[in-house]
This record gives C-alpha cells, sequence and structure tokens, in this order.
C-alpha cells in the first residue's frame, strides 16, 4: 500500500492550522502528507522536512529538537520516548524502545523511605536519557534526508534567535511556584521545586523586588537558549555518540550526582552503554475489522488499548451516541478489566515474563467482557484474570496501581510515500526532575517503577527498580490498519496513566461512532482506571463539546458509579485516512497548542513517484540503509532568515533520480 505517492504533484502549498483543526485539501486538491504535534512550530519544523523530501522518520528528528526546545515542560533530548512506524515500502510495521534505563548501581530499595516529591526533586529520579539515540536509530533505519545540521536547523535557529514561550508553559510554571508555597518553601528557600538556580533562572521572572516577589516569565516572552543550540549543534555534527560520552555525558553525570536533593547515582558508563531496542508491535487483530498496533513492554499502552478495544469489540455498535449513559459505562468497564491485568502483569520484559500474547487472546478478552452487563451496575475494582500462558502454579507477583498524571506529548506523522510514525515523548513529570544541563531539562522517569519492591503480602512486584531496567509507561503510540492491511489511522496523547483511556477513546470514538478526528480529539473525555470513582470531563468553554454532564452523571450514578468531575488535559495528535479517496484528514487536541501541517497538491499535476523508493532490502538492517543513504542523491538547503521574526521561510530541495533523466536536477522552492 502506497497510498499517497499515486498522487501527481510540482506545486506544493502547506496548510498550519492551528488549535482544535481539521486538515482538509481544497476543490480538485489532495493532501499528500500530515504532520500533528503540539506546538506550532513543532508542527511547522516538521512539514518543512517532508517539503524537503524527508521521510516521517526525517521529520520527527526535526520537531522533537523544536519540542524540547519551546515545549520544554513535556519532552526533550533528557527524556525518553516510543515510536511505533510503518514503512509502505515493506509492509511493515516496527516499534523502538527509547525507554530511559536505571542505572546500573541501581537498588530495590532505591525510593524506600522518601516520598514521591522528594524522589521526584531528586538525582535518584533521572533515567538514562533514550530520546537522542532514539532519533539516530529511528533515522539511521528509515530516513532519507542526510544527518546533519539542517534536520536540526529549526531548533536551532529558534534556540539563537528567540522564540515566544506559551500560556502552557506559564501555567505550569506558576503551578509548581504555587506548590513550592504549599509545602512551606518560598522563592530564596527552594531545596525542592526549582532547586536549580539554571531552571530557576531560565522560567522566573524575580522581578526588580528580587526573588521573593518571583512569578513565572509571562506567555509571549522571547526566549533565547544558546546552550541548547550548541547542544543540537553537537547532536547535529556527532550523532547520538556526542551525547552518551565526552563532555556532555560528564555533565549529565555530574548534575545527577550532585543534585542537593538527593544525589543520584548514574554513571558515564550507564551512558555510554544505553541501547535503543526494536521490538515487534503489539497487535489487536480485530477491533470493527480493523487492525490496532502499538507499543508493547515496556509500555502497558499497546496492551491496555487492546484489551480495552478487544472487549468493546465483543459488544454491538452504539447509534452515534458518544456521550450516553451506555457507551461512558460500556468504556469505563473496560478500563477496569485492562487496568487490573495491566497493574499486575506488566513490566519490563527483559526481566519479567509478561503473558502478550494471551492477554490480547480473542477468548480471554470474551471472559474478561462477559463479567459486564450493558444494562446493569459497575462492576467495581475487580481483580486480575489469568489470561494464557500464566502459570497459576508458578511464581507470584504483586501489582503496581500508581496512578500519575506527567509531562508528555505526541507526534502523528504520515509522509507522502505513506509511511506513518507514532512517537510518544517525555521527560515524566512537567519539567521533569526541575535540572537543567546544557539548555536541556533532565527527566525523572524512575518515579514510574514501584517505590515498593514487595505488595502487602510479600510478592515481588514485576514494575520494581532493578538495575539497568526501564519502567512501566503507560505512553500508547498507535498505528490503525483496514481490513485489508492499509493505513487508515495514526493516534495517540500525553497524559499519564490516563494516556490509555485517551487513546483508546479516540479510536472509540471514530470507528464506533464515526467521528472526524477534531471531533474525536474534542469530544469529553471519561474512564476508570480500575479505581473507586469513573472519571467524566467537565466541559470547558469554546474548547470541548458542550454536555449535560448533570444528566449523565445522574444516569451513571443509577448504574451504580461514583462519578467524578475533574480536568481531563489531554494532547491527542491524530491522523486518519479516508478509506473513499485517500484524503489525509487531521485533528489537534483543543486543549493544548497542538497543529495540524499538510502539504496540498492539484490533481492535475504531475507524477511524484519519484519521492517514493520502491521496496528494498535495505530496509531490513541499520547496516544496509545506512549504505544506501549515503550514496543518496537528496539534498536539503534551508534558507530561512537568522531572525525567527520573519513569517516566512523556504526550503530548496533536489532530489536526483537515476530511472528518469527527465526528473534529474528537478528542483522546487516551497514558501509558507
Amino acid at each position: 500500500m502506497v497510498l499517497l505517492k499515486l498522487f501527481p504533484a510540482t506545486t506544493l502549498l502547506l496548510f498550519l492550522i492551528s488549535k482544535a483543526s481539521i486538515a482538509r485539501a481544497l476543490l480538485n486538491e489532495k493532501t499528500i502528507d500530515m504532520v500533528v504535534t503540539a506546538h506550532p512550530l513543532a508542527t511547522a519544523a516538521g512539514e518543512k522536512i517532508l517539503q524537503a523530501g524527508g521521510t516521517a522518520a526525517d521529520a520527527m528528528v526535526a520537531i522533537q529538537a523544536v519540542l524540547g526546545l519551546v515545549e520544554p515542560q513535556s519532552s526533550g533530548i533528557g527524556g525518553g520516548a516510543f515510536v511505533v512506524y510503518y514503512d509502505s515500502a515493506s509492509g511493515e510495521t516496527t516499534t523502538f524502545d527509547g525507554r530511559e534505563t536505571a542505572p546500573a548501581a541501581a537498588a530495590e530499595d532505591r525510593f524506600e523511605g522518601i516520598g514521591f516529591l522528594s524522589a521526584w526533586q531528586s538525582g535518584l529520579s533521572v533515567g538514562v536519557p533514550g530520546v537522542p539515540r532514539l532519533m539516530k536509530d529511528v533515522h539511521q533505519r528509515f530516513g532519507r534526508l542526510n544527518w546533519n545540521e539542517a534536520l536540526f536547523q529549526d531548533g536551532i535557529d529558534l534556540a539563537k534567535d528567540g522564540f515566544k514561550l506559551s500560556q502552557r508553559t506559564e501555567d505550569l510554571v506558576n503551578r509548581l511556584l504555587d506548590f513550592n508555597a504549599q509545602i512551606g518553601f518560598d522563592c530564596e528557600e527552594r531545596s525542592l521545586l526549582w532547586r536549580d538556580p539554571i531552571a530557576f533562572e531560565y522560567f522566573i521572572n524575580t522581578g526588580d523586588g528580587g526573588p521573593a516577589d518571583c512569578v513565572a516569565l509571562p506567555a509571549g516572552t522571547i526566549k533565547v537558549n544558546t546552550d541548547y543550540a550548541a547542544t543540537l549543534k553537537l547532536l547535529a555534527s556527532q550523532g547520538a555518540d556526542g551525547f552518551y560520552a565526552g563532555d556532555m555525558a560528564e555533565a549529565i553525570v555530574a548534575a545527577v550526582q550532585n543534585d542537593t536533593s538527593h544525589p543520584g547515582d548514574m554513571t558515564v558508563s550507564d551512558l555510554m552503554d544505553y541501547k535503543v531496542i526494536e521490538r515487534e508491535p503489539v497487535c489487536l487483530k480485530n477491533y470493527r475489522g480493523k487492525r490496532v498496533c502499538g507499543m508493547g513492554p515496556p509500555s502497558s499502552g499497546g496492551l491496555a488499548v487492546g484489551q480495552m478495544l478487544g472487549i468493546l469489540n465483543t459488544f454491538e455498535v452504539l447509534d452515534n451516541k458518544p456521550l450516553s449513559a451506555d457507551a461512558v459505562h460500556l468504556f469505563s468497564q473496560a478500563g477496569r478489566l485492562a487496568f487490573a491485568d495491566r497493574n499486575l502483569y506488566v513490566g519490563d520484559t527483559d526481566f519479567v515474563t509478561v503473558p502478550v500474547e494471551g492477554m490480547l487472546d480473542v477468548a480471554y478478552l470474551a471472559e474478561r467482557a462477559s463479567l459486564i452487563t450493558m444494562n446493569g451496575s459497575d462492576i467495581g475494582i475487580v481483580e486480575a484474570g489469568i489470561p494464557p500462558g500464566v502459570n497459576i502454579n508458578g511464581t507470584k507477583r504483586g501489582a503496581d496501581n500508581k496512578v500519575k498524571t506527567t509531562g508528555t506529548s505526541h507526534v502523528s506523522i504520515v509522509d507522502r510515500c505513506g509511511n506513518a510514525l507514532s512517537m510518544t515523548t517525555t521527560i515524566e513529570s512537567p519539567f521533569g526532575n526541575g535540572v537543567m544541563v546544557n539548555g536541556f531539562l533532565l527527566n525523572n522517569e524512575l518515579t514510574d517503577f514501584s517505590f515498593a519492591a514487595k505488595d502487602e503480602e510479600g510478592t515481588y512486584i514485576s514494575n520494581r527498580v532493578q538495575p539497568k531496567k526501564r519502567p512501566r509507561s503507560s505512553m500508547s503510540p498507535t498505528i490503525i490498519f483496514n481490513e485489508s492491511g492499509l493505513l487508515e489511522a495514526v493516534t495517540g496523547s500525553p497524559g499519564g496513566s490516563q494516556i490509555i483511556g485517551y487513546t483508546a477513546q479516540s479510536i472509540y470514538n471514530m470507528f464506533d461512532f464515526g467521528l472526524d478526528p477534531e471531533s474525536a480529539a474534542a469530544l469529553p473525555h471519561y474512564q476508570n482506571n480500575n479505581a473507586d470513582k469513573t472519571s467524566i470531563e467537565i466541559p470547558i468553554d469554546n474548547v470541548t463539546l458542550d454536555y449535560a454532564i448533570d444528566n449523565l452523571t445522574l444516569d451513571l450514578e443509577n448504574r451504580g458509579h461514583v462519578v467524578r468531575h475533574t480536568s481531563m488535559n489531554s494532547g491527542l495528535s491524530i491522523i486518519l485516512v479516508s478509506q473513499e479517496d485517500g484524503m489525509l484528514l487531521g485533528g489537534a487536541d483543543p486543549r493544548r497548542d497542538g497543529t495540524v501541517g499538510s502539504t496540498v497538491m492539484s490533481d492535475e499535476e504531475t507524477d511524484t513517484s519519484y519521492f517514493c523508493p520502491p521496496s528494498s532490502s535495505s530496509h531490513k538492517s541499520s547496516k544496509s540503509h545506512e549504505n544506501k543513504k549515503m550514496k543518496s542523491s537528496w539534498s536539503y538547503k534551508s534558507k530561512s532568515s537568522k531572525s525567527n521574526k520573519s513569517k516566512k521561510s523556504k526550503i530548496s530541495w533536489s532530489y536526483k533520480s537515476k530511472s528518469s533523466k527527465s526528473q534529474k536536477n528537478r528542483k522546487n522552492t516551497i514558501a509558507y
């Protein structure tokens, strides 16, 4: 399936649609690629790379470089990520595990006697970052443009010339300042939150009155980060090795080991030993005729989303009522059952056995679904099931029921050759562990481990801390295929343990209720992660769909639910491929700053098949693909103004095809 390369074009037009948005082609025009990210500058950077002839993998590198600068509270090169990638030339889907790892010196009692706040704001919480190696490995496998400064140019220029701080960044900084005051500190005494003087100076406006008057720098402030520009240049020139060794590695280790809260134990050897692991995707074979593929362990996302959808698939499709009591009841019960299994069984498969196939077994899910009655009462907190492959007489394991919200971001991309990428990327809590190194924030990912090694009965917990282990995640990057195996959707979201529900509901909204991506993202959320209460989202004026929340609450309470009204801050990035005409439809979550970027072209223009290489054995290994890429005649030149204040930027690309003389030295210039 190469859905997009069949469309002709020589003249390309870029659309950047902000907020809750849907990208549609104009009359007699079709979308040939699409990017959805959490920030307009990141979307623009990714779309620019696609227009330069890059693949989804190339665009991801540029996007992550920008997100780490303009959305520092959520992700960055000091964190980790998961990628699900569909390669249209081979028809294969694979995943990349760039999750952070515990240092070699980490022990099971790492957080013993330490509360979450102290653990979060410490050197003990920092895992070995995975994002730089992930960027390089995915690019080496599936990228087309050369790995050089051009891929990082938007991030470098924005860091050097300045960018505007967002309202979301300001709000989150102030939230942590308020929390600092609540626990008895002020801006002069910052032993936990904002203890790092570099981060404090970067994000806080101390005002004329000094630190005691501190507030967040206001949204719209032009911020320059020359250290980050230098870090991106290092990555561009030295690849991931420049991050995991040398001066950069020494700086990261020094920040971790000298943390003024609780020093950590990461070493340069830990950084040098880090590896991204390519894993098989976890796929639910049938949900309303779709194949739903996601990330397997150490993420629980692919399994939990798959279990929820597999349970829902045993029930008839409801009639276009996504906010009915029936829809919410059924979805919440599926969530209860999925989280019961997730909490007990999922951990890093290099350390524990996870019954992946059994958890998605059709008969097992039907058995679990039989616990639900459509018109019955809430089933309440449930025990995990016993999926096929679990030895009931074997070693018992304890459950880790911790629920958290986090600082995370999601990226969805479809390029003009039909390749698709779904990436969820994170530094864990907002602003990670609060410490900046060379322009970026460190993560606090190790707080995703269970703080206890054993449960109350003395049984070991699958998600306990162990040396070099990857903590369990809820990140759920997802790619969906139709019954013929053709690409149909890309989705995912930030949101801590609620990511699973957000992602599953986006699929539920589109394929049970026929909603387009914009509407699917804007619909109010509901879920139950096997907790005592079912959460439903308070509608947000001019953001989410308004609905009769009190009426829904009463209907659910009549079914035995204890209902909680709450804010549910998802950040969905969705792309849907129309099965009628190949149109790409995009939706960016209106609750955040996301945008959709798209390139469209006229039906009357010439063939662009030169963008899309035929299936090649070069995709079978990183080495062979790298060799092919070194011989490539793609070139990329940035003509962007040094000043970020300029509204226009030009990209020129050239491609030389040995198979067609008429296409040699073809050039095009795109302005936006």
